[in-house]
């Protein structure tokens, strides 16, 4: 189906029209009336930038209407191919066959939902040509194969102390669960030493489910040396909890800023400065309403430019952040960033970001570089999902 002018199309647009003709091919002005097999969307490439005007629109109505899959070439009319937003109407694929390299609008946003299963076919384009890519697609079956050295326990002559000890400060009342879920996942993810500091004045003796983990105040907690320090589950915003967050924040430790550390810092200019000039790394987990809060402005501003809001909380906090949500964004201090194709809506629930916090900081309290862990802990985070899911 062509409903352009072919005597206006551009040099190579005119000349695979003209290839396509001298093999056969054949075009027409209307779709066909009965059901097609397979229809192919290729009616615009990564430049469109507004919605698809007429006779383009009703095309896509059509498609999206036929009962037949669809291949999306590139990407799927009505997808930006930069942040994922959807400009109505939109192709809604069965797959998507991308070229030469992942667009982040693929991976991010709304637009995941229109690409279906995404492949990329790189065309013989080498695009390392022109030096190495700042933005990467997360893969678990690739960093499974190159897990950092820590994690695959090859030496025997350790003890506990090897793997670190990693303090986890949050718990006010109503909320112990969540340092309680974040220091489980630690111990899963093999830090040697897991101690949790509760603001509440009450809390339990003893986490059955996880004996090995130590309990206390965050008052004795932050008093004893840590490698690294989770802190924001279920932190609450009081006085106690803010002076937890400053104390924590002035150790030189790597610490994992997640839920109501965000929050704090986020109506604080001096504890912003503080987790700016940090000595140790930072990671930042915000969910989209924490970044809106970081970043003064709406949910649905920080949605429809999801990279530029991870990057801008980056270059913010000095921290290596992830904007969780669908193809959770990864953004580092020196610009580079990563989109994460494991998990599904089976994360969609409440405890699930406490326990990525613990995943996190088990992983730099064993040294593993912050900017690593994240890129692990983030796409192990999705793959034992999607491996949940699997089994269910």
């Amino acid at each position: 189906v062509f409903v352009g002018d072919a005597g206006r199309l551009p040099a190579d647009a005119a000349a695979a029209y003209r290839e396509f003709a001298a093999a056969g091919g054949t075009t027409v002005a209307a779709p066909p009336s009965r059901r097609p097999a397979l229809v192919i969307d290729g009616l615009f490439g990564i430049g469109l930038a507004r919605p698809a005007a007429p006779p383009y629109a009703a095309l896509v109505n059509w498609a999206n209407g036929a009962r037949a899959p669809i291949l999306a070439l590139d990407i799927p009319t009505g997808v930006d191919a930069d942040t994922g937003q959807v400009r109505e109407p939109a192709i809604r694929a069965s797959a998507t066959a991308t070229f030469i390299a992942h667009k982040p609008g693929l991976l991010t946003g709304p637009g995941i939902d229109h690409a279906g299963v995404v492949t990329v076919h790189t065309l013989d384009v080498d695009v390392e040509t022109d030096g190495p890519a700042e933005g990467h697609a997360l893969a678990w079956a690739l960093l499974a194969a190159r897990l950092p050295d820590v994690l695959l326990r090859r030496g025997r002559d350790v003890h506990k102390g090897t793997f670190g000890t990693l303090a986890v400060i949050g718990g006010d009342s109503g909320l112990v669960g969540a340092p309680l879920l974040a220091s489980r996942a630690a111990v899963k993810c093999g830090a040697g030493k897991v101690r949790v500091g509760f603001v509440a004045d009450a809390f339990p003796p003893v986490d059955l489910a996880c004996p090995e983990t130590m309990l206390a105040t965050a008052g004795i907690v932050l008093s004893r040396e840590a490698d690294a320090l989770v802190v924001g589950c279920g932190l609450g915003t009081g006085e106690h909890a803010k002076a937890a967050l400053q104390q924590a924040l002035a150790s030189p430790s790597p610490i994992v800023v997640d839920a109501d550390g965000l929050n704090l810092i986020a109506s604080d200019r001096a504890l912003q400065e503080a987790a700016r000039q940090r000595e140790g790394a930072t990671l930042a987990t915000p969910h989209p309403a924490e970044a809106a809060r970081l970043l003064a402005t709406g949910i649905a501003r920080v949605q429809q430019d999801r990279l530029a809001a991870a990057g801008a909380i980056a270059r913010m906090l000095n921290a290596h952040v992830v904007l969780k949500g669908a193809g959770s964004v990864l953004a580092h201090p020196d610009g580079t960033f990563a989109i994460n194709t494991s998990g599904s809506a089976a994360l969609a629930t409440g405890g699930t970001g406490d326990v990525l916090a613990g995943v996190l900081g088990a992983l730099v309290a064993q040294r593993v570089p912050a900017n690593e862990a994240l890129r692990v802990g983030v796409c192990l985070h999705g793959a034992a999902a999607d491996e949940l899911v699997g089994r269910g």
